[in-house]
């Protein structure tokens, strides 16, 4: 098997289906196995279909598989230049270029003068409210990024005493964590990565234990969304982060609570990422037991933690398991509780989907995508999984089906050529 390293581009050389498969598949650090699990064919049926002794499967097939691997673009699998069509990053925020060049701006020598510091801590809970109930949040936080950036750095900066410097990365850190919301499946991963880190760096500079378990979170969906190679990295953040706030939480505040539970559940969802299932619901209970320890009302204005949230996450633990009839069942449950943000409840409905489309319910699942449209269209044009069903059932061979897919693909400006 060559290494990563030593693998050609898939999309450079003139490749069969089957090999850019192999390919990407080493890339991603996926064995056979694992593979031919999460897309439904025996092992023996994927070797052949890498060896190129069984031709490229149908356009269903060539989904899940670009699902799996986590291709961003169908031309790197298929090979056809006319077939650029992005799944898990979208075409780009018009402000994306106004928020990088405000997380890239360095001067030393800089006129800013900074606001006072109540100013910001207000300008950042408006952010985060306008994050969860704008339908499109990442216009309505994009244009405030900028300046959100420029001034928590300006803070930090002018800070004199060791408390308001701690407090300052603080406020740096919380900046750095909204930005990672409007950066997520953004075409600029090195970008992520970036302010994934400095939240990080600023956060433990802070001594803030929320402010640390907030960017522990973060930090590990960024490890976790780029393969199973980088799932253990994700796990060591989320563990450490958990042991971290563990000794706090007796006498903890509502809001280190449930950071602690956020973290406690990723932790489940990696498991069911590599199909641990006892592991993954074990993970799943304990986060539960930590929601149930919150005010019937609470809101984590981050992470969306809550005790509404768990049926969502059961949702989620069940598809990513690849159980169809317990994510159905678990989503009849879910639905009587309420998620107040906006891209989070869009997020639900797309995973709701995703357990439909399992299940063998496709009209259930472009319903449900529908209602995660109405609920934020960005959230569902940047989303590979939602874009992923969307193309598959605009080739479907009912007619009616194909329509409303088609309708909503053209919605959320996906191209199905």
């Amino acid at each position: 098997m060559m290494s990563s390293g030593d693998t050609p581009d898939p999309y450079a050389d003139p490749l069969c289906f089957g090999q850019r498969v192999q390919i990407l598949r080493e890339r991603r650090g996926m064995t056979r196995a694992q593979l031919a699990d999460f897309v439904g064919v025996s092992v023996h049926t994927l070797r052949k279909i890498e060896n190129g002794q069984q031709r490229a499967p149908a356009l269903d097939m060539v989904l899940r598989i670009a699902e799996a691997l986590r291709v961003r673009d169908l031309a790197e699998l298929t090979g056809r230049p006319d077939a650029h069509v992005d799944l898990f990053a979208g075409p780009g925020h018009p402000r994306l270029a106004a928020v990088q060049a405000a997380v890239d701006d360095f001067a030393l020598a800089t006129a800013v003068e900074p606001p006072p510091v109540a100013h910001l801590e207000a300008r950042l809970h408006a952010a985060w409210k306008a994050r969860h109930q704008s339908p499109n949040h990442r216009e309505a936080i994009g244009k405030l990024l900028p300046d959100l950036i420029r001034d928590a750095r300006a803070i930090a900066r002018h800070a004199e005493t060791a408390a308001e410097r701690r407090a300052a990365q603080a406020h740096l850190a919380e900046t750095y964590s909204l930005s990672q919301f409007f950066l997520a499946y953004q075409p600029d991963a090195a970008l992520l990565w970036r302010v994934a880190e400095r939240g990080m760096v600023a956060a433990q500079d802070s001594g803030d234990p929320h402010a640390i378990g907030v960017a522990a979170w973060l930090l590990a969906q960024a490890h976790r969304d780029s393969g199973p190679r980088h799932f253990d990295a994700a796990d060591a953040i989320n563990l450490e982060a958990v042991r971290f706030l563990e000794p706090l939480l007796p006498d903890a505040a509502d809001d280190v609570l449930a950071i602690a539970g956020a973290l406690e559940f990723e932790l489940g969802y990696t498991a069911a990422r590599r199909r641990e299932t006892g592991t993954a619901w074990r993970h799943w209970d304990k986060a539960k037991d930590m929601a149930a320890r919150l005010p019937a009302d609470y809101f984590h204005p981050v992470t969306s933690f809550s005790r509404a949230i768990m049926g969502a996450h059961a949702v989620t633990v069940a598809v990513e398991l690849r159980q169809g009839g317990e994510s159905v069942r678990q989503a009849a449950r879910a639905d009587k509780a309420v998620i107040r943000s906006r891209p989070r409840r869009a997020r639900h409905r797309i995973e709701e989907a995703r357990g439909f489309q399992l299940d063998g319910q496709p009209d259930v699942a472009i319903a449900t995508l529908q209602k995660a449209y109405e609920a934020a269209p960005e959230t569902i044009r940047y989303n590979g999984y939602a874009r992923r069903i969307i193309l598959e059932e605009t080739e479907s061979k009912q007619a009616g089906r194909r329509h409303r897919a088609a309708e909503l693909a053209m919605g959320i400006g996906l191209s199905a050529a």
